[in-house]
């Protein structure tokens, strides 16, 4: 009796531990689960090549007024910060070499008048008539001069930036009466690296933002290539025509300029693709092969926009490319495509 129960124990004992040893088994044969990720195709896409320029606005043109000879101001007509419209009489000086070289025209008219009238008759000869002809208009060139330095207009339409004079004050040819500095158009020189002197071309479209007014842009005209470099910093200006109709851009103000310098044709990957090297300044990203293995891939990246990354070198067209879960894989990693 004692023997049948032992015999019955040992059949039991073993049937249990042949069935945990079997549960076992078939754990360890269970294969590990896949990550997830998600791919793209790498495709070429036209890269726009701007880069962005810090300058300062300046006025287009700036006009010291002032007479050519010393005198007495009589009369100033307008303040700083007013706007003056191109011949407009901005300040007056002392007639009376005016009113004289006025008077001295008069006379030389009427004199020329009255032996013209001798000229027909034969009562003066040709050549006498041709040299009251000469003073005569040697005279008005010098009215004419004299009214421009007496009465002195504004050659721009602009606005006065200084005054240095007071009414009654005497000019002393130190420093202009005024200066007017024409704001519509302004220009801003931008310099360039001479490596980029072949793409910029007269007649290219520059876009600007100022700190200064946030929110807005304005776009400007490339009007001028300066033809020679800076040995120091081997950069070139480039000159910058902005129409400023609303008059928003002053001299001065602190602009950024985007010049773009065409488009260059690349493979572009999102930005969530690439994944830095720890404790070096290589780039890599995941391409998904056709067996599903996850292999890294050193790239070459060039320019950084809209969440894109221009790759120079690296990669081919059609590669598939993880941008969703690369930051968890590991070379020769199989990998399951969501």
């Amino acid at each position: 009796m004692n023997k049948t129960l032992i015999l019955a124990a040992a059949v039991l004992l073993a049937g249990c531990s042949s069935q945990g040893s079997g549960s076992t088994g078939t754990a360890a044969q269970a294969p590990a689960s896949k990550p997830l990720v998600s791919v793209i195709s790498a495709a070429f896409e036209n890269v726009p090549q701007a880069t962005l320029y810090s300058s300062t606005v300046q006025a287009y043109a700036v006009n010291n007024i002032a007479p050519q000879s010393s005198g007495r101001i009589q009369k100033l007509n307008v303040e700083v910060g007013d706007f003056v419209a191109k011949g407009q009489i901005l300040a007056e000086m002392d007639r009376v070499q005016l009113d004289q070289a006025e008077l001295k025209l008069r006379n030389d008219e009427t004199e020329l008048e009255r032996v013209r009238a001798l000229l027909s008759q034969g009562g003066i000869s040709q050549a006498d008539f041709d040299q009251l002809e000469l003073a005569c208009n040697v005279s008005r060139s010098s009215w004419k001069n004299i009214q421009e330095n007496t009465i002195l207009r504004s050659p721009v339409s602009g606005v006065i930036t200084a005054r240095n004079y007071d009414r009654g004050d005497m000019y002393s040819m130190s420093q202009p009466i005024y200066t007017v500095q024409q704001i519509t158009p302004v220009k801003v020189l931008v310099a360039i690296s001479e490596t980029e002197y072949t793409k910029v071309k007269k007649g290219d479209k520059v876009n600007l933002t100022a700190d200064a007014l946030p929110g807005k842009s304005f776009e400007g005209t490339v009007g001028r290539l300066y033809p020679t470099m800076d040995a120091a910093t081997h950069t070139f200006n480039v000159e910058v025509v902005v129409p400023n109709n609303r008059r928003e851009l002053r001299p001065g103000m602190y602009v950024r300029a985007s010049v773009n310098f065409g488009d260059s044709r690349n493979i572009v990957i999102p930005d969530s693709a690439v994944l830095k090297m720890q404790g070096a300044g290589t780039r890599t990203v995941f391409v998904v092969d056709g067996d599903g293995t996850a292999q890294m891939r050193l790239v070459t990246l060039g320019r950084h926009w809209d969440g894109k990354y221009q790759v120079l070198e690296g990669l081919e067209e059609g590669d598939q490319v993880v941008y969703k879960g690369a930051s968890v894989l590991k070379a020769g990693q199989e990998v399951q495509i969501q």
